[in-house]
This record gives C-alpha cells, structure tokens and sequence, in this order.
C-alpha cells in the first residue's frame, strides 16, 4: 500500500509539474515532453500484440483440466461471461448515446494507410495463414483467435504435457509483465510529458477538451451503471440482499480502489467474504482467484469506448455490426487481462496499434486513466463479489455439492 500511495504522490506531481510546464509553454520543455511522449508510445507499440496473445493464452491454458469448468467452474465461467458482455454492451450503449466523437475532434497526426474495416473481413482477418504475420502485421485479432485456440488445446492435453507447457506461457506473460512494469515506473514522467502537451493543445484550442469530457461521460456512466444498477439487479433476481453483500466487503473495495489491483485485494475480498459474508470457504477459495483473473467488467467497458473513440477521432468508422462484434472482442480481452495497473490501458492499445490507428490520443487519456483505472478495479472486485454470492448460493443448492466445514481459506488478512 505505501508503494501504491508513493506511486500515487509521483503521478500527482507529473501531472501537477505538466500542468504547470504546458502553461509556461518553454520551448525546452516543450520539445523534451514530445520526446518523452513519442518514446512511451514506442514502448507501448512494443508491447501490445505479445500483450493480448500471452494474456489470453496463460489464462486459458490455467485450468488444471476440462473437467474443471464443471459445476464451480462452469457457474463462475457462466456469470463472468454475462456481467462482462453486459458491462461491454452498456459500454457501446453509453458510446451511441453520448457519441463522443461526432462534431468533435481531437487533432491527431495522420491515419496514413488506415483502411475501413468491414465485419466480413474483420472475420477473413481472424484467419490468418501465417502466424509470424500475426506479429508482423499486427493482427490483433488473429493473434487473439490463434492464443486462444491455442488454449484450449492445450488444455485437451494429458496432464504431463499441458504443464509443462502453461508453465512456459505463463513464465513468458510473467516476463512481459516485468517489462510492462518497468514501462509503469515510468508513468509519472510520461504523465508530465502527456499533460504538458495536452495543456498547450487546449490552450491553443479549448475545443479540444470537449471530446474528451464526452469520454469520460461514457467510461464513467457505463461503469457505474454496471456497478450500481446491474450486478445489484442480479443478486436482488438471486434473492441476495446488494446492500449487506457490500457492506460485508466494504473493506476489499477501498483497498481494490487505492491499489488498483484486484490480486492485491484479493486476500482481503476472501477473508471478508468467508468471515463477514458467511460464505463457504470452499466456493470462495475457488471462484475468487479465478475471478480476479478473467472477470473484469470495467475493462470491458473501458476497451470499447477506447477503441471506438480513438479509432473515430483518426478517421476510422465502424458499422453497426462491426461496433457488436467489438463487444465480444472487449469481453475476450477482459477475460484475458492481467488483474495489474493498467492493464486495459496496455490492451487497449494493442487492438490501436492492431488497427493501424496512431494512438497519440492515448496520451491525453494518460493523466485522467489513474482515475478510471481506480474505479474499474473497485468495479471488477465488486463484480468478484457478486458472482462468488450468486454461485455459493447455487452451490448450496446442489445435492453433490458437499461443504467442507474444516476447509481452511488459501489466503488472509494477514497475507
């Protein structure tokens, strides 16, 4: 926690310092904050595609067998699958109402060579022939079909022979994961650079701002309309009382809230859960790790918005159709995020760059996503919460499921 309140004092002070630096418009500082600038988007360029091919990979080839997805399993997989969906779905509804990107535009450089993409062949693009020119080409979306493919195949393998493999993939994301990490010990600096550049756009254009106050309406309301609205509305359906299951893990949220880590609350979630909740130890121990790990609503929502307005503010358009299939894709690249910082921030730049679209506005986003990002992770916890309610509920039900009154919790409080 004092890592994470040192590392919210610095972003502070970036943004404080940009704020400043942007107003001041020196030359010197200028040209350092768009060097700067151009370096971490090159970082992120960098980073995106493996990002989504090992995430999606490692998660998948995480289950210990097949077998696994019965009854717990299948419970917890059901209502991840339904709340993220929906999280994603709220997120376009909230995008074509507010439409952040229509009459409004954020300069960009130029979309060179940026095509119209089509739904059909979005589909042929999912197919690719050759796998090196997933990478190459940054396919995103062949690269998201193949990981996952790949997954469940693994997953088909006898025992001896699926992990080893998961260990090589997981081993592979863990290392990406230190250089993203790396990448983020830097987020201070590029928060300085990225606001000082920001601030002199809206100086020289205060329209520039209004777009991105259309952004946030849309992030913000579909995350707590999700929070607040929906997964209340299932446990009320399930006969579960919203108000006592928050109460009981109040503690978890604030913590989920100022880490911006579900696995760093994910100790907590289960001691509240198993001691303030009166849950089975046996459904807790099981559905939240699993849901750290691929339910993750507020991503959901976040990556779609992110993409499409991007996307709209270079001059790429989607269909009707194209916009529904966004929701699937954000939905499979929720599933597969790493419960870290700014996760969906480095996923959604992938499916950019996997686009061809220059993501430059993604450095405006930068200064105002340690926000967002802190209340998509008290989001995805809370939405942890509920599914592990709804399920133990079920579990409980179940004639062959059987309790076991002296199963000790995997994690506490005190770990």
């Amino acid at each position: 926690m004092q890592n994470q309140l040192r590392s919210t004092l610095f972003t502070t002070l970036g943004l404080l310092i940009g704020c400043l630096t942007g107003y001041l418009r020196i030359p010197f500082l200028l040209k350092s904050a768009s060097v700067v600038s151009e370096l971490f988007l090159g970082a992120l360029q960098l980073i995106a595609i493996p990002i989504v091919f090992l995430s999606i990979l490692s998660t998948i080839s995480g289950f210990n067998n097949l077998k696994e997805m019965k009854f717990l399993g299948r419970k917890v997989l059901k209502y991840t699958l339904l709340t993220t969906v929906i999280a994603a779905s709220i997120a376009l509804i909230f995008y074509l109402s507010v439409q952040p990107a229509i009459g409004h535009s954020v300069p960009t450089p130029e979309a060179s060579g940026i095509s119209q993409p089509s739904f059909f062949n979005t589909l042929m693009q999912m197919f690719p022939t050759n796998l090196v020119e997933v990478f190459m080409n940054n396919n995103v979306f062949g690269a998201a079909l193949i990981s996952a493919s790949l997954g469940f195949a693994v997953l088909a393998l006898p025992n001896n022979q699926r992990a080893p493999l998961h260990t090589l993939f997981a081993s592979l994301f863990q290392a990406l994961l230190k250089i993203t990490s790396f990448i983020i010990r830097f987020i201070p600096l590029g928060i300085w650079a990225f606001t000082t550049l920001f601030l002199q756009q809206i100086l020289d254009d205060f329209r520039s701002i209004v777009p991105l106050t259309y952004y946030i309406i849309c992030v913000v309301g579909a995350n707590c309309v999700q929070g607040i609205i929906v997964l209340p509305l299932i446990l009320k359906m399930k006969g579960i009382s919203p108000s006592k299951t928050f109460s009981s893990v109040y503690p978890a949220l604030m913590t989920a809230f100022f880490s911006k880590s579900s696995s760093a609350a994910l100790p907590l979630t289960i001691e509240c859960s198993t001691t303030r909740g009166k849950l089975s130890k046996k459904v807790v121990n099981f559905s939240l790790p699993l849901c750290s790990v691929i339910n993750m609503n507020g991503c959901a929502a976040f990556i779609l918005i992110t993409v499409l307005f991007v996307s709209a503010q270079a001059g790429l358009t989607f269909s009707l159709p194209m916009m529904f299939f966004w929701i699937i894709l954000s939905t499979l690249a929720a599933v597969g995020n790493a419960s870290v910082p700014m996760g969906c921030y480095f996923l959604a730049s992938a499916f950019l760059v996997g686009l061809g679209v220059p993501i430059h506005l993604m450095g405006m986003i930068l200064p105002i996503y340690s926000f967002i990002d802190m209340l998509e992770t008290a989001l995805n916890v809370w939405s942890d919460v509920s599914i592990t309610h709804v399920v133990n509920k079920e579990a409980l039900k179940e004639p062959s499921f059987e309790e076991d009154p002296e199963d000790i919790p995997l994690y506490s409080a005190a770990d």
